[in-house]
Order: structure tokens, then sequence, then C-alpha cells
């Protein structure tokens, strides 16, 4: 035994009982996820490098706050005035500055999370019906709980409106 073992600690640690996916409260299937990999930059959008080091801490935070909960609860909790959390538009919008990235499927439920007044994580979910369907070519299943980050939209010029600076 080495001089800087802690006895104490590995005593409590053995005695906590570690949590299990089996026990029927956990709650990871529940929780949304974020996936980057479709992330591209556009000239109405910004980069990573673009956003100050506040914004980038606030946007992790709100991810962190976001995977508490499942896509649905985000999608009913009011924010601003009129919206929610989550809007989920469906197809791409007709009048945006952006444009639809060819590598992002067609079949995409284009929408955007709201991180304050003009800052928007835009990006788009799987139809519901492709909930638990296997995929073709690798056997995986797709997950309709899954946030697709495409854009980061500081100016909110992905879907504009009469609010957009």
């Amino acid at each position: 035994m080495s001089a800087f073992d802690n006895k104490r600690k590995k005593a409590f640690l053995a005695g906590r009982e570690l949590c299990s996916l089996d026990d029927p409260n956990d709650s990871l299937v529940d929780r949304c996820k974020f996936n980057f990999h479709y992330f591209t930059v556009q000239d109405a959008g910004q980069n990573f490098p673009d956003w100050s080091h506040g914004d980038l801490i606030s946007l992790l935070q709100h991810i962190k706050e976001y995977c508490n909960f499942p896509l649905s609860h985000w999608m009913r909790q009011p924010i601003g005035k009129s919206g929610t959390v989550l809007a989920i538009y469906g197809g791409f919008p007709k009048k945006s500055d952006f444009s639809h990235p060819k590598h992002v499927p067609h079949q995409a439920r284009w929408g955007r999370f709201r991180l304050n007044h003009s800052k928007r994580l835009i990006g788009f979910t799987i139809p519901p019906e492709l909930n638990g369907v296997e995929h073709r070519g690798s056997g995986l299943r797709y997950c309709s709980n899954t946030f697709y980050a495409v854009f980061l939209d500081a100016d909110h010029r992905f879907w504009v409106s009469g609010e957009a600076k």
C-alpha cells in the first residue's frame, strides 16, 4: 500500500451503489442529445471562433441544460413574447439568409434553439416516423431525440422575420 492511499475515500466509494442503465428510474434515454457532425459555416452565420469566449460558455451552458430533458420538453417551454425554447419548423425556410447545405438530408426537420434575444443554434431533427428504424447501412437505429446542429446564428438570420437585425 502506498503512503498516499486514502482509506476513508476507498471505503466511501466501495459503499456507494453505482447507477445502472437497467434501473427503471434511469433517465438516459429521455435526455436529448446534440450532434455537430453536420455543422457548417455560411456567410449569414458564424464559426465558433467568431463568438466571444462568454458567448461560447453560454452556448455550452445552454446545451448542458437542454440535455436534462427530451427535445419535446423544450418545444413546450415558452420563451420571449410568443415563442418556445425549441421551435421545429419542418422544411428549410423560404425566407432565410442561409442556404440548405447539400450534406444535410432532405428529410431534415429544421428548427432552432433560442439561446437569448437574437442568438440561435440552428439545426434539425429526424422525422418522428424514422425514430427507432434501423439504418440499412449500419444496422444502428435512428433517434428523434437528437438535435443535429448545423449553424450558429447570432443575428436571427435563419428564419428572417420582422425582428431580424
